[in-house]
């Protein structure tokens, strides 16, 4: 029982322990008085977290590099961009919750901060891995992305392509890959839920660097765990065969999820291929189950190393009921019950464990009863209980599991009519950490280096296998695929073979129509083999562009009629209503992923999103009716261009509308 404190609260160490939980970077350990080790904040780390500009000041004792200042300012810089939607290149748009969304991951990550603030059960990544050979983001923040990427000539006309390989002769080598990762992985913590967990593939290059990143960004507290996946031997080394990457851990609040109990846990693997092998043998050698034990056995020794039923050779014997694996039945510790038991055969009292016997004998009996208990073949020896299979189909998940690197790859060009895309994750490795990690109904899974969309592969066979319906938010730079620069012939034949498959769809050259194209098939053919399966297999497109409005840059001076007539409209001429829409919810944070419907009224276009999150209406000339109309349905929100109404008066009198029908809307105008 808690006693009472019987004095005030210790509210600097309250402020501490709030400001961990917004910025877990800025708190550290520093001794107090009473020379025992307590809470602090780093102010001037925190100074710099809040501040727009790099701040002066030695960049020391917690891990840095040069940049580092530059990136957390990158990470919290404002911008001028939106996301436009793409119905025509997008699956089921008017039904689907999945996105998937073209740009610079970092643009887009800001551009969803307050639209998925805190809304995200699961984030898993492949980031580059900083292998010289590999390429990453050109992040350069002292210049503007356009100024750098000219002066550096990265800057594809095609694609606009600003992805540059850092080879480990660049001076900043571990430097630039550092800012990169960690500007984004700042802006993405942001969007975990409470429960929410991260999970970052890497492999032994940066893995350390990753790992102490990692901590300052999300709280050294609130890592899980590195797991350890190995995929099969390399005979390509010259030493040493390095056969493993890692999955890095953690949680967005780990007291949370101690204080709620939530345990993680997984369907463990080669189940079924034990659960076919005896149905198999019980065709064969019907009701006789020592032959069956016998056969068992001998398949679990035949089986090839790395294979998940060799966990469980212990369940080798096997009932009517099924496949069992002969359990102690004895008191942990000892001083248990002891009692007689009479073996069934002989009659006579059961040998008793030292220990005394798991249970009461009522409970025992029962067991009996039902055929729990297994006796040997006569009472010289202690019976055991039987641990079925089937009971003890979920455990905790292992750090350390098997599962070859190749065959990812394989099923990927089965798919896709050939290997057009190097590397590929394997589905059914980030399948089982869906699973596993909580992920529920209605949940979001984030994955913004989204490379072949294998997440969405993967996000399809979870919720297939579990009946779940989960939505996924997927983010690819349009990385342009070139064969002349491939980096060797191997290369250069996958991207070959990547340009044969877009070209057939009609489709442009970059990884982002790979991974459109993946998700598409891999949704069809899930469909067909789990017929009476209904899931999401769509998703909505949208690209990272420039603001929906005009930039105005002209001193009072510069106007001239014709530039007054230009800038009539401050929404820039290419832009739809469903651009507008779109920048609004945006603008709003409002959700990407909800039903809306569109109608005339009066001749005006009123859109309305999720039943009346929002009413927009981006018509010119919007008469009282329509606004009447509108207000009268009262939405939580409205909006409107400002170029509707043709004076002050005329917005005026739409305030008045409003305030007199639905007062609780509130009212804004592009």
């Amino acid at each position: 029982m808690d006693k009472l404190r019987m004095e005030t609260p210790d509210l600097t160490q309250s402020n501490i322990e709030k400001l961990a939980a917004l910025f877990p970077a800025c708190v550290t350990e520093a001794r107090g008085e009473d020379g025992q080790l307590k809470k602090a904040v780093n102010f001037e780390l925190l100074r710099q977290m809040l501040s727009d500009v790099v701040l002066e000041g030695d960049e020391a004792y917690e891990f840095t590099w040069v940049g580092k200042k530059a990136a957390i300012v990158e990470a919290h810089k404002p911008i001028r961009k939106t996301l436009r939607p793409c119905p025509a290149e997008s699956v089921d748009w008017n039904n689907t919750e999945n996105l998937y969304i073209e740009g610079d991951n970092l643009e887009v990550l800001k551009l969803l901060q307050e639209s998925y603030l805190g809304k995200v059960k699961m984030i898993y990544i492949d980031p580059p891995y900083n292998t010289g050979n590999d390429f990453i983001y050109r992040d350069d923040f002292a210049q503007s992305q356009e100024e750098y990427s000219e002066e550096a000539g990265q800057v594809d006309e095609e694609t606009g392509d600003r992805l540059f390989r850092n080879t480990d002769s660049n001076g900043r080598f571990h430097s630039d890959w550092c800012s990169m990762i960690y500007s984004r992985l700042m802006l993405a913590r942001n969007f975990l839920t409470d429960d929410g967990a991260i999970f970052i593939s890497i492999d032994e290059n940066e893995v350390n660097t990753l790992k102490t990143i990692c901590d300052e960004v999300f709280g050294a507290n609130n890592f899980v765990a590195e797991l350890i996946w190995s995929a099969g031997r390399k005979n390509d080394s010259k030493h040493i065969s390095v056969s493993h990457e890692y999955i890095l851990c953690y949680f967005k609040d780990a007291r949370y999820i101690s204080d709620h109990k939530i345990m993680w846990r997984e369907r463990k693997q080669g189940l079924d291929d034990i659960y076919a092998k005896y149905e198999a043998l019980k065709k064969q050698y019907g009701a006789d189950c020592k032959q069956i034990e016998r056969e068992l056995k001998a398949w679990y020794k035949g089986l090839p190393d790395g294979h998940p039923a060799r966990d469980h050779v212990h369940y080798n014997k096997v009932d009517d009921v099924g496949v069992f694996f002969a359990s102690d039945i004895s008191w942990p510790g000892g001083g248990g019950p002891k009692y007689d038991i009479l073996h069934p055969i002989t009659l006579k009292p059961v040998k008793i464990p030292s220990r005394g016997w798991l249970t009461n004998e009522t409970t025992m009996k029962d067991w009996i009863a039902q055929g729990r208990v297994n006796f040997g073949s006569d009472e010289s020896s202690v019976p055991t209980i039987k641990s079925y299979l089937y009971e003890h189909e979920y455990g905790v998940p292992y750090s350390v599991f098997y599962k070859d690197g190749r065959a990812a790859s394989k099923r990927l060009a089965t798919l896709l009519g050939d290997k057009v895309f190097e590397n590929p994750k394997d589905e059914e490795i980030i399948q089982r950490i869906i699973e596993f990690s909580g992920t529920d109904d209605g949940d979001i899974v984030m994955d913004f280096f989204s490379g072949s969309a294998t997440t969405a592969h993967s996000l399809f066979l979870a919720n297939v296998a579990q009946s779940k319906k989960r939505k996924f938010i997927l983010v690819q730079w349009p990385e342009k695929i070139d064969p002349s620069k491939a980096g060797s012939e191997k290369s250069k034949k996958v991207a070959q073979n990547a340009v044969k498959l877009l070209d057939s769809i009609h489709a442009q050259h970059t990884i982002c129509e790979i991974g459109k194209e993946r998700i598409r098939r891999a949704a069809k053919k899930i469909a067909a083999d789990n017929p009476g399966k209904p899931f999401d297999g769509g998703f909505r497109v949208f690209k990272l562009a420039d603001t929906n409005m005009n930039d105005v840059y002209y001193s009072a001076g510069e106007y001239t009629q014709d530039l007054l007539a230009q800038l009539e409209s401050n929404i820039k001429p290419d832009r739809t209503d469903l651009d507008l829409l779109f920048g609004c919810l945006l603008e709003w944070g409002l959700p990407l992923s909800m039903p809306y419907t569109s109608e005339q009224i009066e001749g005006c276009t009123v859109h309305t999103y999720n039943d009346g999150d929002l009413i927009a209406c981006f018509d010119e000339d919007i008469p009282d009716t329509v606004i009447k109309e509108i207000a009268k349905r009262q939405p939580l929100r409205a909006v409107f261009r400002d170029s509707s109404f043709a004076d002050s008066p005329a917005k005026i009198n739409v305030g008045e509308i409003f305030k007199m029908l639905a007062p609780d809307t509130r009212v804004k105008v592009l």
